[in-house]
Order: C-alpha cells, then sequence, then structure tokens
C-alpha cells in the first residue's frame, strides 16, 4: 500500500514541478508550502514499514508441540517458578523464582535438546512482563494446575520462532 501511495505522490510532486516552472505568477515559497506534507507521508510510510523489518527467524526448538487446541489458544496449565531463569535470546521470557507461568505450549522434545514449554509469567511484582509470551526450560517450574487433559500435537510452525 505504501507503494502506492509513494508513486501517487511522485506523480503529483513531479507535476507540481512542472507546475512551478511553467507558471511564473507562482512564488516558490507558495508553491512549496501545498508540498511540505508529501515528505511526512514518504517518513510515515517507511516508519510503519520498518517493524516488520526488524522480524528474525530463529532456529526452532523442536518440530512439535502439545496444546490444548489446534490454535494452542487455551492454557493448558498453571505452574510456579522454582528457580530463576534469564533469557538467553529473544525466543524466551525472563522468570523470577516464585512466579506463575500459565502454559500455553509443551513442545515435543528432540533428540538430545532440551525441554521447552511456552508460556508468559504472571506477577503483581513484575507487571511489565505479564501477557509477553515466551519459552522457557520445563525444569525451572513446577506445575500446580492443569486445565486442560485432552491435548493435541501439532507441528510448529516457522512464526512461532519469529523474534521482534
Amino acid at each position: 500500500m505504501c507503494f502506492w501511495i509513494f508513486i501517487a505522490l511522485f506523480l503529483q510532486t513531479s507535476t507540481f514541478y512542472t507546475r512551478i516552472y511553467t507558471h511564473t505568477q507562482h512564488s516558490l515559497g507558495s508553491a512549496l508550502s501545498g508540498s511540505m506534507s508529501y515528505p511526512l507521508v514518504i517518513l510515515l510510510c517507511v516508519g510503519l514499514l520498518h517493524p516488520t523489518a526488524r522480524a528474525v527467524l530463529m532456529d526452532k526448538l523442536a518440530d512439535n508441540k502439545i496444546c490444548g487446541d489446534a490454535e494452542c489458544s487455551y492454557v493448558l496449565s498453571m505452574a510456579t517458578a522454582s528457580d530463576d531463569f534469564i533469557a538467553p535470546d529473544c525466543r524466551f521470557i525472563n522468570i523470577k523464582k516464585g512466579q506463575m507461568v500459565y502454559v500455553y505450549s509443551k513442545l515435543v522434545p528432540e533428540e538430545g535438546a532440551g525441554v521447552f514449554w511456552s508460556g508468559s509469567v504472571y506477577s503483581e511484582r513484575y507487571v511489565d512482563q505479564m501477557g509477553i509470551i515466551g519459552y522457557f526450560p520445563a525444569t525451572v517450574v513446577k506445575e500446580t494446575h492443569t486445565f486442560v487433559q485432552d491435548t493435541v500435537q501439532i507441528p510448529t510452525a516457522a512464526m512461532d520462532f519469529y523474534c521482534d
């Protein structure tokens, strides 16, 4: 969409400069005042594209995951952190000992790989981390309550491992 806006602005700008040179009765100042919004629109379009350009595809941690439904939208269980975990990269979340963690999916471990779950933390003390979903080792939490008994195993998607 920004491409078409850019093309339209380019055509209008080239028409605008043609009018400046062919009609000498217009002053340059009054002619430029009408075109000052064009660079702003171009900058806004570039700014809107910027966040998508920063996304990075990281290595897959597993090929399959266990979820409560086909979209992995239901919380599987609630767990309490038994130890601190510092996220090594943007796929993971930081966890502090004692925090409650909502588990959304459990990656099916590959041979020789660690066991990772996906979830978000809940703590009134660390409000800035609430709602952020990421991976963490299953060994740093202890499940305290299971919400879903019937689970499904589905393949992981590349989007599961994108970072912002």
